[in-house]
């Protein structure tokens, strides 16, 4: 009796020490997260003071060539960032959530090469497109990419196992990246579609910011909403279906949401991937399995990794710029092989 006395204190004391682990990561997170943007700001082929950001925002000076490279050039793109590792973080969360697969991500699971595949589309057939539509491209992509991949691996008997997806992902993903590089060499777009390919936010402007905001602020916040019911789902569909909850509806909602960001992101930074695998993992280590804490705290994680990688692409070989992709890949790939070693082993 003593024994399990002490385990359930055990437990509890476990549980209260994530929840404020979440505490401090969704409420001293953006100010970290803040003060990493305004750095960010000052780094870069030409270095700022952090003086003249400050007085960019609060005393702007059209005539002044820093305030103008702060404003038009270095704002946006750190609020890119923010925006689509938070989106690429939380699609991640959502889908490792709802299908109990530790290595979904929008990347592995064909989501990505999709917008990119629909990208180039846009850029060899309607070049001029507004990026509103651009957006709504990406997310019919998206959804061409999860579809041939969940049609794919479910084709086998035994149905989508963790492991088949992974694979139907590497082979539709490989298939319609050759697609879209196809299209770009035949139709003379291959500069355009490159720079979505490796990735990057350096031609975020606020166009794309005022457009893809609303589409990423609403998912966001349809995924806090939904937590309760993904971590029901994360128990398993018939556990869930015995608590009352709705399992198709709550999978639809999901995946619509899942498309939208992963859809919003790439149009934005291109083909990135890794942030949706890693990012879901650390936060599940520091709050542990409740989706509403996993949830907002894989937002404000995967802000903070893509802030950091843009950062570390324009100081590594100044004036010249890393792609954010191949960055994060340093620390995805390991971490992707890490898991597909501890999931082999399960089975």
């Amino acid at each position: 009796m003593n024994e399990h006395n002490k385990s359930v204190q055990t437990t509890k004391l476990k549980n209260n020490s994530r929840i404020l682990t979440a505490f401090i990561i969704i409420l001293i997170g953006p100010a970290v997260l803040f003060l990493l943007m305004s750095f960010s700001i000052t780094r870069g082929a030409a270095q700022i003071p952090i003086s003249a950001v400050w007085e960019a925002f609060f005393n702007f000076n059209p005539d002044n060539t820093q305030h103008l490279i702060i404003i038009d050039l270095r704002l946006p793109r750190v609020i890119a960032s923010a925006l689509v590792g938070a989106a690429f973080a939380v699609s991640g969360s959502i889908m490792q959530g709802t299908t109990g697969n530790p290595l979904a991500d929008s990347g592995l699971m064909g989501l990505n090469a999709g917008a990119g595949f629909a990208l180039s589309i846009c850029f060899a057939f309607f070049p001029g497109m507004k990026y509103t539509k651009i957006i709504l491209f990406s997310f019919a992509g998206a959804a061409l990419g999860a579809v041939l991949v969940n049609g794919i691996a479910s084709m086998r008997r035994g149905g989508a196992t963790p492991m088949r997806l992974i694979l139907a992902g590497a082979a539709v993903s490989s298939l319609l990246a050759a697609l879209s590089q196809g299209i770009a060499i035949y139709f003379d777009v291959a500069q355009n579609v490159m720079f979505w390919t490796v990735g990057g936010v350096a031609g975020s402007n606020w166009e794309q910011i005022r457009t893809m905001f609303p589409w990423i602020a609403g998912a966001l916040l349809g995924a806090i909403v939904l937590s309760r019911s993904i971590s029901l789902l994360n128990l398993g569909e018939e556990t869930a279906k015995g608590l009352g909850l709705n399992t198709a509806a709550i999978n639809i909602l999901c995946s619509l949401i899942v498309l939208i960001l992963a859809g919003s992101a790439v149009s934005v930074v291109g083909a990135v991937g890794f942030v949706g695998l890693i990012i879901p993992h650390l936060a599940r280590f520091l709050v542990g399995v409740d989706y509403r804490w996993v949830i907002p705290s894989s937002a404000v994680l995967g802000a903070v990794l893509v802030v950091v990688a843009d950062l570390g692409s324009r100081t590594l070989n100044p004036p010249f710029e890393t792609p954010i992709g191949a960055l994060i890949s340093l620390v995805g790939v390991p971490f992707f092989l890490y898991l597909s070693r501890k999931q082999r082993r399960a089975l």
